[in-house]
């Protein structure tokens, strides 16, 4: 089914699971990803990217995105990630995604929540999802720099909950965007403290740079949305460059394009298996 992110995230709570989300970089990477949840019996959240999204066409995101979550039998949400701007929320709505995150981490706390509100009201009438961030990610992410991260303040994002009526909150706790050569450490301190303030379901961004031995305990302490995306860029990018390295010019782009598509088929459901917490007991809500 296509759902939206409140949903998926309500089932990973009573389940006491982990949902990833995948930033689709091209349209090509959609079926390999829902492909890969169907395969290990999971929901997914396919996430693109203000950019990718008007690259590719809002519409034609949805169009995939919803055909083969019926065709396939599975759960995929698809959402927009990091948008700063209300048009481009505003547009996502209505082409039909079924959720989006405001990013206004950048902001002063009481801005932050005024801005979030107004996507609210206009999100939750139309049954799409919000996500927020409070604190800031460090790293790189569709050429934008943000230096340091800034971690989560505990009382920001309560104040922040009581005001803003979120699905999700992202949180600040030491994870960069695009890192990929070397591994995050984590504040857990941090993280177990959020959890133990905040009822929301909390998001790590940047979790390519996450030990995969970390991603249990995250899960134990209230992570119920994990965003991978740089990993399936650098795996894609590397697969491409290797097979047009040694292919012929009029060979056909399939012979190129499908290896690509499978190893982030198989990093997706190499991923999905760990979020999905199958050995630890359910948490029930």
């Amino acid at each position: 089914m296509f759902k939206n992110l409140h949903d998926l995230l309500t089932e990973a709570e009573r389940l006491n699971y982990t949902v990833g989300a995948f930033n689709a970089h091209n349209l090509e990477m959609v079926p390999a990803m829902i492909s890969a949840a169907r395969d290990a019996g999971s929901p997914i959240i396919i996430q693109t990217s203000v950019g990718t999204a008007r690259y590719v066409g809002m519409k034609n995101f949805v169009a995939v995105c919803q055909s083969m979550a019926e065709d396939l039998l599975v759960d995929v949400d698809l959402h927009l990630d990091h948008a700063k701007n209300f048009a481009d929320i505003k547009d996502a709505i209505d082409a039909g995604y079924r959720s989006v995150m405001f990013d206004g981490s950048a902001m002063p706390l009481k801005e932050n929540i005024m801005k979030t509100l107004r996507v609210i009201e206009y999100a939750h009438p139309r049954n799409v999802s919000v996500e927020a961030e409070i604190g800031t990610i460090g790293g790189t992410e569709e050429g934008v720099t943000v230096k340091e991260g800034a971690y989560t303040d505990p009382k920001d994002a309560v104040a922040f909950c009581r005001q803003a009526d979120v699905d999700a909150l992202a949180v600040g706790i030491g994870t960069h965007h695009g890192q990929f050569r070397s591994k995050t450490q984590l504040n857990f301190p941090l993280i177990e403290a959020l959890h133990k303030v905040l009822s929301v379901p909390m998001v790590v961004h940047g979790g390519t740079g996450v030990n995969e031995k970390d991603y249990h305990r995250l899960t134990e302490n209230g992570i119920r949305k994990f965003n991978v995306g740089t990993e399936l860029l650098v795996t894609w990018t590397k697969t491409a460059q290797e097979k047009f390295k040694t292919t012929e010019v009029n060979a056909s782009l399939r012979n190129n394009i499908v290896p690509c598509n499978e190893a982030v088929h198989d990093i997706v459901f190499h991923k999905i298996n760990l979020f999905m917490n199958k050995n630890n007991n359910v948490l029930m809500a």
